[in-house]
């Protein structure tokens, strides 16, 4: 078998090698995007910090509202924040808020626009399946590297990193949601001289509003468990005291920030189920 580990296929040097590339020829191009990006977050991370703690909580509830039409789900968003309130973890959660949120814009604006178009074009869905499939399927820890080399430490390498794990889920939840529309709702639009664009934002979105909404709360739920992981490049939120709890063998701050992100999961998970009281 000598011959065989003697030939190795150069995989990590042929990596490294369009990481060298991409570091010397698109240092322009990850620059703007780091700009961008940080623009972003600064932005979130603004509104979330700039009123009162409580201002927030209003906000949030009334969105539970706007989405649940029920008064148990946002009284159960009121309880959460206040119980991080209560163990102090307020700034934390915001900037965990912050790289979720921020995820999901980018996410969401990018995914569902390649959802449509896969979903129209079968052949380039079928090219972007493997793709799809090795975003989901490499360890999260791999993205790090790369986002470090292009990006430094920070919220920005964290949240490219969160980015790249996460748009899997709206890119193929989008595609099947248009998929799916019947084909008879597809002909009578035709039957009756509906354009391209009319059928997609008034028969083809429509049907698949379900599939995207589960698109953006998995998301979401993605996207916060990556809060931990994206610590370790230096950005900011909850994972921090996650990984000073590892560090340090501290049961009871790993216990303490680990239970505020589950709370935080709940929260957001229950606000976009959508219907259910």
């Amino acid at each position: 078998m000598n011959w065989l580990t003697d030939n190795k296929i150069p995989v990590g040097d042929t990596a490294e090698v369009v990481f060298d590339w991409l570091q010397i020829n698109g240092a322009w191009f990850f620059d703007g995007l780091a700009d961008g990006m940080e623009w972003l977050i600064e932005a979130v991370l603004w509104v979330l910090q700039s009123p009162h703690p409580l201002i927030v909580i209003a906000v949030f509830a009334g969105l539970t509202w706007v989405i649940q039409r029920g008064w148990k789900m946002p009284l159960f968003v009121v309880i959460g924040f206040l119980f991080i309130l209560n163990q102090g973890y307020w700034e934390e959660t915001t900037e965990s808020l912050t790289l979720v949120l921020s995820a999901c814009v980018v996410c969401m604006g990018v995914g569902v626009p390649i959802g449509i178009a896969a979903a129209h074009r079968p052949k380039l869905y079928a090219w972007m399946a493997p793709v799809l499939d090795l975003m989901q399927t490499l360890p999260t820890f791999v993205y790090l590297i790369p986002a470090i080399v292009f990006f430094g430490i920070g919220m920005v390498p964290g949240l490219i990193a969160t980015v790249i794990f996460v748009l899997p889920a709206p890119i193929r939840l989008t595609q099947l949601g248009i998929s799916s529309t019947p084909t008879a709702l597809l002909e009578a639009a035709e039957a009756f001289g509906a354009k391209p664009s009319q059928t997609l934002w008034k028969i083809e979105l429509p049907y698949a509003l379900p599939q995207i909404m589960t698109g953006l709360n998995q998301t979401i739920m993605l996207s916060l468990s990556m809060v931990v992981i994206a610590a370790l490049v230096g950005a900011d939120g909850l994972g921090v005291p996650v990984v000073r709890a590892l560090n340090q063998v501290n049961t009871g701050l790993g216990f303490e920030s680990g239970f505020i992100i589950v709370v935080v999961a709940i929260m957001l998970d229950r606000m976009l189920r959508v219907g259910k009281k």
